[in-house]
């Protein structure tokens, strides 16, 4: 059995350089950075004077959770702007190095905006979306932009207020946000009766609710789950499903959904960057789903 690998072709301003060593060379922009990388288990293909010829900055881990960012030759921006477009998208988000590694963009979830902008267009005026753990919005803005009704959700008022800098730079409007936990939240609309025409989910491996709520990966996605089906649709709807979590199988993603969907209906595989080196690295599983009556 071949397991579907997807990367994204349209970006311009982004691009994967070169990774190994449990790092990654990356260009946003103008500005190309170092970051860790826990999948990046083999050698770089590039040797380490390439790396340092290039890089302006690196993040040095400094705990289990942060680290400091150095500036290798001019002082790194506080935060600057990157550009994705494609035929269908353009999508504007701001970048800032924050203490965490994160710049405020995944540039593989790119492949899954370009299918949540295909299935609203075909869903039609006045499909309802929601994005649970949210992040910065990509997902959120490519919905919008195809023209449908979206809820944003994440539990950290910070990243909320950075997605809606990105809507606006983005030229859109009218994004719902809320800054809840997505577990309380979907058991709370379940029992209100609501329901989804697409439902787009990306939840980290560990993580903290606005009011200090637990979320581990393997011990509620199960549980999420179960309320999410609920909250779609009947008749029409999409689900595009993502994680990033070491050692989680897509076959996980298919267990969830095949119960529910026909074969044709749902798909399982692997999101991955492709390196100027020729490298190829994972950065995550995925699992989308349709129904159309």
């Amino acid at each position: 059995m071949q397991i579907p690998a997807y990367h994204p072709t349209h970006w311009q301003e982004y691009e994967l350089l070169d990774c190994g060593n449990f790092e990654k060379l990356e260009r946003f922009g103008e500005l190309v950075l170092i970051r860790p990388e826990p999948q990046a288990l083999w050698q770089p293909v590039w040797p380490d004077s390439e790396w340092k010829k290039l890089a302006h900055g690196r993040f040095e881990q400094q705990g289990s959770n942060s680290g400091r960012w150095v500036a290798l030759k001019k002082q790194l921006p506080e935060n600057w702007q990157l550009s994705y477009k494609s035929r269908h998208l353009d999508l504007r988000f701001r970048l800032a190095l924050t203490a965490f590694k994160h710049v405020g963009v995944f540039p593989e979830q790119a492949d899954n905006w370009e299918y949540i902008y295909r299935q609203v267009r075909e869903l039609g005026k006045g499909a309802r979306v929601l994005n649970l753990f949210a992040y910065t919005g990509g997902a959120s803005l490519a919905a919008k932009q195809a023209g449908a009704d979206v809820i944003h959700l994440d539990s950290v008022k910070q990243v909320v207020s950075w997605s809606r800098q990105n809507m606006e730079l983005s030229k859109l409007t009218d994004i719902r946000w809320l800054v809840e936990d997505a577990r309380k939240f979907v058991q709370r609309e379940v029992k209100r009766g609501r329901t989804y025409h697409g439902i787009m989910l990306d939840p980290p491996a560990y993580g903290l609710g606005p009011n200090g709520e637990r979320w581990k990966l393997e011990e509620q996605l199960g549980p999420m789950m179960e309320d999410v089906f609920q909250l779609l649709d009947p008749e029409k709807h999409f689900l595009v499903l993502n994680a990033y979590s070491l050692g989680l199988s897509s076959l996980i993603l298919q267990n969830f959904l095949s119960p529910r969907y026909k074969p044709d209906q749902f798909e399982t595989g692997e999101l991955y960057l492709e390196a100027r080196s020729g490298i190829k690295l994972p950065l995550g599983v995925f699992g989308r789903a349709e129904h159309k009556r």
